[in-house]
Formats: C-alpha cells, structure tokens, sequence
C-alpha cells in the first residue's frame, strides 16, 4: 500500500523545471519568450520603420547616380504602399495627403527658401513617401498598449526629451559643433503645444522619435544639412535643429484642412451639381 502511494503521488507530480499547458510540458524560458514577443507584437511595424529609415539614407550616402536615388524613391513608395496596408482606410488617405502636402513644404523650404540643402541640390524621390513613414509611424502609435496603458505620461517623457535636446543646442552643443541652435529652440513652444493640448498628441510624441532618428542620420551621412543661418530670418540653426519635429505639426494641421476641406466639397457637390442641372434646363 505504501509502495502504491507513493508510486500514485509521484505520477501526479508536476515536473519543477515545467510549464503544463494542454498537458505538455513547456519549458519557462519558451514561456518567458513567447510573453516578450506577445509583448513586442503591436510594436513591429515600428521596429520595422525605425530600421529601414537608416539602411535607406545609408544607400543613399554611397550612390552617385540620380537614376540610382530614383529607384530608392520607387523602392520606398512600394514600402509605403505595403505598410500602409496595415492601417485603417481613413489613416490611409491621410498618409497620402501628408505625402502630397509634405512634398509642398520640401520644395519650399530646401530649393526656395534654401533652409536646408540635399547633397544633389535636389529632393530625392524617397523623401515624399518617406514623410508619410513617418506619418505612418506617428498614426499607428496612437493605439499602441503603451499609449493606451500610460497616457498623458508617454507625452510628458517625450517633451521632457525635447526640452534637454533644445536646451543642449543653446549650451552644450554649440562648444561640439560650433553650431548655436536658435531654430530648434524656436521649435519647441510649437511642438509642446501640440503635445499637450492636441488630441492627437500620441501622434506627434511619436513623430518626434522618428524624426530625431531620421534627422541625426541624415545629417550624420551626409544626405542633407541644415545651413548654419537660415535664410530671411537669421536664426542660427544646428544641424539638425533640435526640435524640428515642430514642422510636423504644421503638416499635420495641413492635412487635416485638406481632409476637410475634400469632406465639404463631398457634401455640397450633389447640390452643386442639382443647382447647375437646373439652371440649365430653364
């Protein structure tokens, strides 16, 4: 009897050094990795966007050909095209308007303004659908967990970033690069305000990530610079300026105006058009 008992006890026990799930036994370690990657799930195509943002400008540091750079354009609207597949229809035509209205801000701001300037003189085909990336990259982040699960405080940490990044390029940096960064100092007022009184301030604290990384490498090889004082208004900027991510902020209320703008004349054609019907049968 003894001997049963201990036999019965024995197959009932669980092993120490396993999981059971279905009755078969996972080790820990699987558990503990298939919790990091449920964990790290809703965040891929962001690791994805934050990866292909470097290894593009790195291409584009090394050709010489523009047919070369114009396939790296074609390349990355397909990537764009396929990443926006992921989102909702409604985001989706706005990552297309943002391409549209950021191209409009590009052709200013480096061929006529000549704020900032492309190693070919040019505007690469890549950086229209690269803007809408980074749009991509901000409007996906507004239903990611760590937004939903930590709110206002995600928004505070990012302009608390900011703020250090504005406040070395008036002190710190200036004695490293030489360049006073008056520009992106100028910046942060207009990116707080959006942060933090925007409803769609998971956007832009998101837009800022992605924006620091594209800035800091583009400068970094070479892709484009930022001239030292810009020109009509004399700031001194650095190269990059600090908190550029600002500019976004106006892209995204252009957007925005567009979108509703298209969402009026929607509304108000059918009565145009029944308006213009009539005048021309009397």
């Amino acid at each position: 009897m003894a001997g049963t008992s201990r036999a019965a006890s024995s197959t009932n026990e669980a092993p120490s050094n396993k999981h059971s799930r279905g009755g078969i036994g996972i080790p820990p370690r699987l558990t503990i990795r298939s919790s990091v990657i449920a964990r790290l799930k809703p965040y891929w195509l962001h690791a994805y966007l934050l990866t292909y943002t470097p290894l593009l400008l790195l291409a584009d540091s090394r050709i010489a050909a523009l047919w070369q750079q114009w396939g790296l354009g074609l390349l990355t609207f397909g990537v764009l095209y396929l990443c926006t597949l992921k989102a909702p229809r409604e985001q989706r035509a706005q990552v297309w308007i943002c391409v549209v209205v950021a191209t409009g801000f590009e052709i200013f701001g480096s061929l006529i303004w000549g704020v900032y300037r492309y190693r070919l003189h040019n505007v690469p085909l890549f950086v229209p659908p690269g803007h809408g990336l980074v749009y991509l990259f901000g409007l996906l982040a507004m239903s990611t967990p760590v937004v939903k699960e930590h709110g206002k405080r995600v928004a505070h940490v990012v302009l608390g970033g900011a703020s250090l990044w504005a406040l070395a390029g008036l002190t710190v940096l200036p004695v490293l690069t030489g360049r006073f960064d008056l520009q992106g100092a100028l910046c942060l007022p207009v990116f707080a305000w959006f942060v933090l009184r925007s409803p769609r301030w998971a956007l832009f604290a998101a837009i800022f990530i992605a924006t620091g990384e594209l800035e800091i490498f583009g400068t970094s090889l070479g892709n484009w610079s930022w001239v030292p004082v810009a020109p009509w208004t004399h700031i001194p900027s650095g190269n990059p300026p600090s908190v550029i991510a600002g500019g976004y902020c106006v892209i995204d209320a252009s957007v925005l105006l567009v979108m509703r703008a298209g969402a009026m004349m929607r509304v108000r054609m059918p009565a145009l058009v029944r308006l213009v019907t009539v005048r021309e049968s009397a």
